[in-house]
């Protein structure tokens, strides 16, 4: 059967009803992709209202068989859920065959993260002598001062910075805009960057407005933020293996250890739901013998 249709019609709705980023489209058409692929594999010409749960059930366990991971297999069936909840929404089917799929149980990993010491050990690491050096020192200060996800890096603007309030606006998850404050250090690097360094830079049309360019003056793309931490890591001796979302967690759990409220971390996280923000409620032991040094009568 000839699914392109189905899929582009699905990556459509997606864009347009769900505002969700590119991204995100892709990793959900990739997942419909995945079943397609399983019908292939298994020589089984099938159209999508003969597709069954326990067609569906095969699948999932072809995946493990593959070595799909219990987190991969959770993703994989939200974009297949999303997919049938689309094709019932435009009338393409009649009965959703992954209403009662059930979801793999996932053990929740505590992200990894940085201490102070091994913060300030990745900034220290830049070359101030380079060209872009004030500019990576200014992406290390937003990425981990203000919790930011690598694309909402990349996408921050030059109109979304309230410096008088010293906020800036982010576009998160599903076109989501949210607020969120900018410390005096990170805003001071960003305004030198921008005044100093950014304003000799030849500018990409339509690039104008984002803050962080590469040296073409185009933004910066995501790839390069990871590339950029880890070259810094290992500069700065650190062996733990970090990407962008490692300074997202350090932010998170550093402000739950100095005693923040865990509603004011999820709004500055844009995370929709509590739970996902909870997460960061695990508090490292050294930490926890410290607080009950501290404060127990006992101890």
């Amino acid at each position: 059967m000839n699914n392109r249709p189905y899929l582009k019609g699905f990556a459509a709705y997606l864009k347009l009803e769900r505002s969700l980023s590119e991204n995100s489209i892709q990793a959900y058409t990739n997942d419909v992709e995945k079943l397609f692929q399983y019908f292939e594999a298994h020589d089984k010409e099938i159209t999508l209202n003969a597709i069954t749960l326990k067609d569906l059930r095969a699948f999932l366990v072809w995946l493990n068989e593959l070595g799909a991971q219990a987190s991969t297999q959770a993703r994989v069936i939200s974009g297949i859920k999303s997919f049938f909840n689309y094709l019932l929404q435009e009338e393409l089917l009649t009965d959703d065959p992954s209403a009662l799929l059930e979801t793999p149980k996932i053990a929740r990993k505590l992200p990894d993260t940085l201490n102070f010491h091994e913060i300030d050990a990745l900034i220290n690491a830049i070359d101030a002598s380079k060209p872009e050096g004030m500019r990576n020192k200014a992406i290390m200060e937003v990425l981990y001062g203000c919790g930011l996800r690598v694309s909402e890096l990349t996408e921050l603007k030059i109109s979304n910075i309230f410096e008088e309030s010293e906020f800036i606006k982010v576009v998160g998850k599903g076109n989501k805009e949210r607020l969120v404050p900018i410390g005096a250090t990170a805003l001071k690097l960003t305004k030198i960057y921008i005044e100093e360094v950014r304003v000799h830079a030849t500018i990409k049309k339509g690039n104008e407005d984002y803050i962080f360019l590469n040296r073409f003056g185009a933004k910066l793309s995501r790839i390069s933020i990871f590339n950029l931490i880890k070259s810094l890591a290992i500069a700065a001796g650190i062996k733990k293996t970090i990407s962008p979302h490692t300074l997202r967690h350090s932010f998170a759990t550093h402000l739950i250890e100095g005693g923040a409220d865990l509603r004011a971390i999820q709004e500055m996280l844009g995370h929709a739901s509590i739970t996902t923000t909870e997460i960061y409620t695990h508090l490292d032991r050294d930490y926890l013998k410290t607080v009950i040094t501290e404060f127990h009568p006992r101890a």
